[in-house]
């Protein structure tokens, strides 16, 4: 894969929106988030991997923290979503890899679950894994990437700087006809509305007719979807968004923030085609409402940011999101795989049609 230090949106002058980013302008900006790669590199034809979002770093199965889903368009292989909509709760990390990975990312979780102290007597536990298909690149039936592997990004998973770009669950992903990848961002709200930060981390695999900034990048440069009556720029493919906060919401109100990171999946470009799985998940790192065994085990009250309050979360988490998008192309390099190779998304042309 190519050894080229891109940049990041923001630093050649892309920075949609009008809040701040956190001080990493990651992800891990969430007090207490982890994030942790493992990337799949094998000869020719191998090129995937896994990312793993912790929301603390405690017992996330006694610590479980509220959560809420949203669906885009689900051709999807989201496991554990429905106990999510069902109980409005995490009690895993959650892993994001490739399509035909998803038992290998859940059984990865089972072990981590099971081992950690205090678990000694679970005897059910919801893994949440994410994928998208990295099937042109990766030779996804070799089915490659293993437990052990996964156990790895778990491992690894620390606070701090995330890698994004051809790295982890984006080793292998392809956006808009050019490289996708990982990528992160974050928002932080005036202390006057609370002070709270919003962190998004994405794996970018889907398409559309690529807008930057409102600009429509991918017809400038001719490559889109129903470009020459669908002889190619093929929309199809998928993205997975996963959302973190410190504000203390409600899974009801994790779910209304969920649905408005799909806002910046269209700002991007993408009509969220037939085939393609659009999944955004949110959750709440706050002590006030996280699910503890005490709160479990009887009435339970939390303090929680009532409805009037959310409207600054939702614009700083479609900002994020559709930053993050834009990390995942800027940072990822070309990459030759499975079926051939994948340019990276060729900023010196791209740059420009932002200026005018």
């Amino acid at each position: 894969m190519e050894p080229v230090d891109r940049p990041r949106a923001r630093e050649v002058g892309v920075a949609p929106g009008i809040l701040p980013p956190g001080p990493l302008n990651a992800i891990t900006d969430v007090a207490g988030v982890r994030v942790g790669h493992v990337t799949l590199v094998e000869g020719a034809d191998v090129r995937t991997g896994a990312t793993v979002v912790l929301p603390h770093g405690g017992n996330l199965y006694q610590d479980k923290v509220p959560a809420g889903v949203a669906v885009g368009n689900g051709f999807g292989k989201l496991m554990g979503v429905t106990q999510i909509m069902e109980l409005g709760e995490i009690e895993t990390p959650i892993v994001l890899t490739n399509t035909l990975s998803v038992p290998q990312g859940a059984e990865a979780v089972l072990d981590y679950t099971l081992a950690r102290p205090g678990n000694e007597a679970v005897r059910s536990v919801n893994a949440v894994v994410g994928e998208t298909n990295d099937g042109f690149l990766n030779n996804i039936r070799r089915r490659a990437l293993r437990a052990e592997h996964i156990r790895q990004a778990l491992a690894r998973a620390d606070t701090g700087a995330v890698a994004e770009g051809s790295v982890g669950a984006g080793t292998g992903t392809v956006a808009f006809g050019w490289k996708g990848g990982i990528g992160t961002s974050s928002r932080r709200l005036p202390e006057s509305l609370g002070g709270y930060t919003v962190g998004v981390l994405v794996q970018a695999n889907y398409g559309g007719v690529l807008k930057i900034l409102g600009v429509e990048v991918g017809r400038a440069l001719g490559r889109y979807f129903l470009q020459d009556a669908l002889e190619r720029g093929d929309a199809d493919g998928s993205i997975m968004i996963v959302v973190a906060t410190d504000a203390p919401l409600s899974d009801r109100n994790l779910t209304r923030l969920a649905r408005r990171a799909l806002l910046a999946v269209a700002r991007t470009g993408s009509p969220m085609t037939n085939g393609s799985g659009d999944y955004a998940l949110a959750f709440s790192t706050a002590p006030s409402v996280r699910r503890t065994p005490e709160r479990r085990a009887g009435v339970a009250t939390y303090a929680e940011l009532p409805n009037d309050r959310m409207s600054p979360l939702f614009q700083a988490v479609v900002e994020a999101t559709e930053e993050a998008i834009y990390n995942a192309l800027f940072k990822a390099t070309t990459v030759t795989g499975y079926r051939g190779t994948v340019e990276a998304l060729p900023l010196e042309r791209v740059l420009p049609l932002l200026e005018k």
